[in-house]
């Protein structure tokens, strides 16, 4: 691919180009749970500068293409492999980042919270959202994943049904976790702390951001790769 279109989709373009994420967060694109529609048309509804977006992203790519990086095709990639990838990368990132960092969470709000009264609302997000990973992580880990390596080595009509099934939730669980993600970046200026943040406070907002861009990769993984996969099977 030379250049990417307008009527390219969010989704298709983070997996040729991971980097393309950087610039979709700035401009607040979704590329995970709402990365199935077309580029233009995410533009029209956000009131962004088609054409500015598109400039920054082509120049982007053509740059980058001109350095050396090991991609990963992950449509190429045997089921077994991804979900080994997802449990080792996110879900380990998962369980070892969320308690840490709502420590954080909770220390700022604490000690901040009376002059910075967003804080009240964070510490209550956070807190849903480190809920919600943890059972969601849970339940791909112990139910969903396993049906499916089962299927990659076994496939046949009614192991897929079982999947579907205990899969049934786990994209409505995405966009919960995403919109969550959404509201904390919203009501944080973009992670952007303020002028007067003492280093905790700088730590805590420079660790959302990284949760942020790692939980989006994760679901853009499963979602448009991992599960699509399955539901292309299907059909």
């Amino acid at each position: 691919m030379t250049e990417f279109t307008i009527d390219h989709k969010p989704a298709e373009i983070v997996k040729v180009f991971p980097k393309a994420s950087d610039l979709f967060k700035r401009h607040r694109i979704d590329f995970c749970c709402g990365g199935d529609r077309p580029l233009g048309d995410v533009c029209k509804e956000r009131n962004l500068d088609e054409n500015a977006v598109m400039g920054a992203l082509n120049d982007a790519y053509k740059a980058w293409q001109k350095e050396e990086h090991e991609t990963v095709d992950w449509d190429r990639v045997p089921a077994t492999e991804i979900i080994d990838h997802i449990v080792h990368t996110h879900h380990a990132y998962l369980n070892e980042e969320l308690p840490a960092l709502g420590r954080f969470v909770s220390k700022i709000f604490r000690v901040h919270g009376k002059n910075h009264p967003h804080l009240k609302e964070l510490h209550r997000l956070y807190n849903d959202f480190k809920v919600d990973m943890e059972e969601h992580t849970v339940k791909e880990e112990e139910e969903v994943f396993p049906l499916i390596k089962q299927y990659e080595e076994n496939p046949n009509d009614e192991l897929l049904q079982r999947i579907h099934e205990a899969n049934g939730g786990l994209e409505d669980e995405h966009d919960a976790a995403g919109n969550i993600l959404k509201r904390m970046r919203e009501i944080t200026n973009g992670f952007e702390p303020p002028a007067d943040a003492c280093n905790s406070y700088r730590i805590t907002y420079a660790r959302l951001a990284e949760l942020e861009a790692d939980t989006f990769q994760h679901i853009h993984l499963e979602n448009h790769v991992l599960f699509k996969n399955l539901a292309r099977v299907n059909g």
